[in-house]
């Protein structure tokens, strides 16, 4: 048993408050483990970190999980490694976000790394797509299970939760992207409704949110060497794209295809197939895209350009969240806020549902997978990935795909 979570009779002297129930060479483990086995993009993602970080490990709170996801929503960039970035700082400040960020993101760069080697080397990779057919589906599943239990989890019977749940899963399924002011009206909503704003007119705490949804300086466009053109269009996408996976495949298209002439659109769907078959956050296809354009240095600008935005737009509000989310007030705020999220990310599992679920085999993929991980709690989402690609790559050429 760990020293640190047993409970052991003391004196009725006064002790010190309880430091946390792990190490941070454990929660480094952790994030690096999932950043190389955790597939299904972001939604899938910050399901896993609620699972084993707070319901099975409990290393983290309820309600410092709500913070993370809050803040995570709220600032532009990947929407998983922000929230990674939030839960190593919790109990181990600049140190541990730093550190927890890097283990989480790297598993991911490298593969996709890897794989822009073998891509530029052999002149494309036909399989992934026949990998993806397989491999997409059973994400949708993946991502529903883990929608799932965010709502029944944190919902509850709040008729407001609920109808701020609903209004975003329309939204974002009607848009087919994620907005920050679902997010921001959600927690205002629910703010006003429990805690009256008189209560707050000393403390400034209205002011201090509105400015959490503050822009990045927009950046201007200059005729620098490429690897300065790399650097800048990324850290713009990660600067000012909300919504990670969901929304910066978007924004990166019109960049990287038709803005810059970079890629060709059969190099970006590729890109795109490569982010969705590699664990970790999807966002960081931009090392698959930045190695397409100029080999390793370029994923390397691409990758850091879409990173540190996320990093520093997580590190710098945090001491407030962490400091003053006990409030009343931010608590209100926050649950309007986890709502609106998760009725995001259930109007996402609809989203990307309609791109991965196209015909018969693919839906039945997607329902062996809900079924399998609904009554085995414990099977492994790694090996139904793999059990999936190997469904894709047998069932592709079937359906008049190339294998």
């Amino acid at each position: 048993m760990d020293v640190k979570s047993s409970h052991i009779p003391v004196s009725n002297t006064a002790s010190a408050p309880a430091g946390p129930a792990y190490g941070l060479g454990q929660i480094l483990l952790y994030a690096l483990k999932l950043g190389t086995i955790g597939f299904g993009g972001p939604v899938a993602l910050i399901g896993y970190m609620y699972r084993d970080l707070v319901e099975t490990r409990k290393w983290i709170s309820e309600a410092e999980y709500k913070e993370g996801l809050t803040l995570a929503q709220l600032r532009p960039g990947p929407l998983a490694a922000q929230l990674a970035i939030y839960l190593g700082y919790v109990h181990y400040h600049i140190r541990g976000a730093t550190l927890v960020g890097l283990a989480f993101v790297l598993p991911s760069f490298l593969m996709v790394v890897a794989l822009g080697w073998l891509y530029v080397r052999f002149g494309g990779l036909d399989w992934m797509q026949a990998v993806f057919y397989g491999v997409g589906a059973a994400v949708i599943g993946i991502i529903a299970i883990s929608a799932w239990k965010l709502t029944a989890k944190n919902i509850g019977r709040d008729r407001w939760l609920w109808a701020i749940y609903l209004a975003s899963a329309v939204i974002t399924a009607a848009t087919e992207s994620e907005s920050v002011w679902v997010f921001v009206i959600g927690g205002l909503l629910v703010w006003l409704l429990r805690t009256p704003p008189r209560r707050w007119h000393k403390a400034g705490t209205m002011n201090n949110l509105v400015m959490l949804a503050a822009q990045w300086p927009a950046i201007p466009a200059l005729d620098w060497p490429l690897l300065t053109q790399i650097g800048l269009f990324f850290a713009k996408a990660g600067a000012v794209v909300f919504g990670s996976g969901l929304a910066i495949v978007p924004f990166l298209y019109g960049g990287v295809v038709t803005g810059h002439h970079w890629l060709t659109e059969r190099q970006f769907l590729d890109a795109v197939a490569v982010a969705m078959i590699t664990p970790g956050p999807v966002v960081f296809t931009v090392g698959f895209i930045g190695y397409l354009i100029a080999g390793p240095p370029g994923s390397v600008i691409a990758a850091l350009g879409t990173f540190l935005p996320c990093y520093f737009f997580t590190i710098i509000p945090a001491p407030y969240f962490k400091k003053h989310g006990k409030r009343p007030g931010i608590i209100a705020f926050v649950d309007g806020a986890t709502a609106a999220a998760i009725g995001t990310i259930a109007g996402a599992v609809i989203v990307l549902g309609r791109r991965s679920i196209i015909d018969a085999p693919t839906l039945l993929i997607a329902l062996v997978t809900v079924v399998l991980l609904w009554r085995f709690r414990k099977f492994p989402e790694p090996l139904v990935v793999l059990l999936a690609a190997i469904a894709g790559l047998l069932l592709h050429p079937m359906t008049g795909g190339v294998a």
